[in-house]
């Protein structure tokens, strides 16, 4: 609160600096500085979108090499024991020690220094510090809109809704973790004590809606077509749009109605109606747009891989035309050669870094490509077709995609590994090399991720180079997913439909899955909202694999604490197939004694639904309260 405080009060403390400085500037040396005006920076378009510019830097950064990639904060990674594992923010998760966000080595959560100094204000990713600060930054441009005189009405309104996307975006990201907060919607003056006190999350939710419904009044659906984008057409497809701020509308409205949000604010732990068919119809009316007019569209599953890093593309920027807002692109084409790359296969064929690898239980959300999910992954289910002597026959095709099964091939060539094959191949049987030559670095969970690194990837023969992956904070199928759970929880049933749309919600979901080439959602699915529901939550589990929305979708639905979510798990199997043939097809391998095993069970209570604030800023007025429990 310390620096919130700092950064709220900030710039009206540098403008009556400039005044008074003012009124003694014939007894200073001139500089070149001394003919800016404090007009100057907003009097013209191309000044005040300078100003904008430092928002679009202060966009969270998850996948940094700094973090090792402790942005999946669900039951969906389990990382290697040990020191290195002490020092993430998944580890202190798992523990419940949820005071260590803002001190955690490998953490986007934190401060990331004092914005205000001038000295740190450009770590990137660090969520509190940096929201705060843009927050700061979008007062004072609202506060000086009156000053834009040289701009065309066009550049006004291209300004202005830029101005209030980011405070409620910034206002949404810091929500999602703490909970209800003051809503800074002024700069507030020095010479006032500050005692904001805090709102509900629904309160705080509706303040979030007001700016963001206020920039989709007010931007463009594509700066490329519109006069004043010209200048730097081709380069604008990341400037805020009108369709972001629907997406995020949308969002916000969703997460408002979610139960734990409800429960913040009514204490009713169901969805609440009337904040999801907001949700619903934002989305509706985003997805006719989108669909429209081509802005976006869901990329071909051949390119699916490119959804989230391309490789020896000379950085060109992944997700396609699906990709909606990215994270930060501090450093996109190259940060994720070190710490990220070397962090998940096994120490036999990539000797560096911090070793994470997929779990079990969440390998089971892949069910069949006939859309039936798996009810018991040691048990053989007549319905889905699925065998645990055959347990990768017939998957959904995205579980390919995101993770290397036993057999496959991890490098090139033999002759890197002096052609021994069982590390050539991925021996991930109970007792193969990559299961326990390592240590605490082997393959604990049978699996490993091939969703954001290639299945080649080793320091021996490839693919560590040259690749750029950026994680997407918003992309189309999420859209589609979002619009669905909206749907159907606002409007009562899976065959329900958002105001002057086409698509139903279960629609949406089969949109996406059709996508991949797996079936629709099954009809025994269809009966309730709360059937459609389970299988909603599988599909943005599947869709969404690794790219750090399950945490906070566990926690939205009040999962974090309930077993199966609480469970991390590795598989045990013995190969029943010659090798020759499980490196030809790894697919159709047969195995025999298939089993899963829990690694880990983490014991949160409900204090750990929310972040708690430091103490020290919890202590610098009473109306701050700290959050329950904590």
């Amino acid at each position: 609160m310390r620096n919130l405080i700092k950064n709220i009060l900030f710039p009206f403390i540098i403008v009556m600096g400039v005044v008074t400085l003012s009124s003694c500037k014939k007894y200073l040396e001139r500089t070149q500085l001394a003919d800016i005006r404090e007009t100057d920076p907003y009097k013209n378009f191309r000044n005040f979108q300078g100003f904008v510019e430092e928002m679009y830097n202060c966009i969270p950064l998850y996948s940094s090499n700094n973090f090792h990639n402790s942005f999946n904060l669900g039951e969906e990674e389990h990382w290697e024991a040990g020191n290195n594992y002490t020092r993430g923010l998944l580890y202190q998760v798992d523990q419940g020690n949820y005071m260590a966000w803002n001190s955690t080595e490998y953490g986007f959560l934190g401060d990331g220094g004092d914005p205000v100094d001038g000295t740190n204000h450009t770590t990137k990713g660090r969520l509190w510090g940096l929201s705060w600060y843009a927050i700061r930054k979008a007062n004072v441009g609202l506060a000086n809109l009156d000053k834009l005189v040289e701009a065309t009405q066009e550049e006004k309104n291209l300004i202005a809704g830029q101005l209030y996307f980011f405070r409620g975006f910034y206002h949404f990201m810091l929500m999602q973790y703490w909970g209800g907060l003051p809503y800074i919607d002024q700069a507030l003056p020095v010479d006032e004590v500050l005692k904001l006190k805090r709102l509900s999350y629904q309160a705080c939710a509706n303040k979030v809606a007001e700016d963001m419904q206020k920039a989709v009044d007010l931007l463009p659906v594509d700066w490329d077509k519109i006069p004043s984008g010209a200048a730097t057409s081709g380069l604008n497809n990341q400037r805020i749009n009108k369709i972001m701020a629907m997406c995020f509308l949308g969002k916000n409205y969703l997460y408002a109605g979610s139960p734990l949000m409800n429960l913040e604010s009514t204490g009713n732990s169901g969805y609440n109606t009337d904040f999801c068919k907001k949700a619903s119809d934002v989305f509706a009316q985003a997805l006719q747009l989108i669909e429209s007019t081509g802005r976006y569209q869901l990329v071909p599953f051949a390119d699916y891989r490119e959804l989230i890093y391309t490789y020896n593309k000379g950085g060109q920027l992944p997700g396609g035309k699906e990709a909606i807002l990215l994270e930060n692109l501090s450093g996109a084409t190259n940060r994720w050669r070190w710490n990220q790359v070397n962090d998940y296969r096994p120490q036999t064929i990539h000797p560096s870094g911090i070793k994470m690898y997929p779990t079990a239980n969440y390998a089971d959300y892949y069910g069949m490509a006939n859309g039936l999910p798996i009810p018991d992954p040691e048990k053989p289910d007549s319905e889905s077709g699925y065998n645990p002597e055959y347990p990768w026959r017939n998957r959904d095709p995205r579980f390919y995609n995101d993770y290397v099964i036993d057999g496959e091939k991890c490098v090139l060539n033999a002759s890197s590994v002096g052609n021994d094959l069982l590390r050539q191949y991925a021996s991930l049987y109970t007792g193969g090399t990559y299961r326990t030559v390592d240590g605490n670095s082997k393959v604990w969970t049978g699996y490993m991720n091939s969703k954001l690194v290639s299945k080649l990837v080793n320091d021996k023969d490839g693919y560590r180079d040259n690749n750029t992956l950026v994680l997407s904070l918003m992309r189309l199928a999420d859209v589609y997913l979002l619009y669905a759970e909206a749907t159907a929880t606002g409007y009562g049933s899976p065959q329900s439909v958002g105001a002057g749309y086409t698509l139903s919600a279960v629609d949406a979901v089969n949109k996406v899955r059709a996508r991949a080439g797996v079936n629709g959602v099954a009809a025994k699915f269809l009966g309730s909202t709360a059937s459609f529901l389970g299988e909603v939550r599988r599909e943005r589990a599947v869709e969404l694999s690794f790219e750090g929305h399950r945490f906070n979708d566990l926690r939205r639905w009040l999962l974090l604490t309930e077993r199966p979510y609480t469970l991390r798990k590795a598989i045990e199997f013995d190969r029943d197939t010659p090798n020759a043939q499980i490196y030809a097809d790894p697919k159709n391998a047969k195995v025999k004694n298939f089993r899963e095993t829990v690694l880990f069970e983490r014991q949160l209570g409900q204090r750990h639904y929310w972040f708690p604030f430091l103490l020290k800023d919890v202590s610098i007025y009473s109306e701050f309260k700290q959050n329950p429990g904590w």
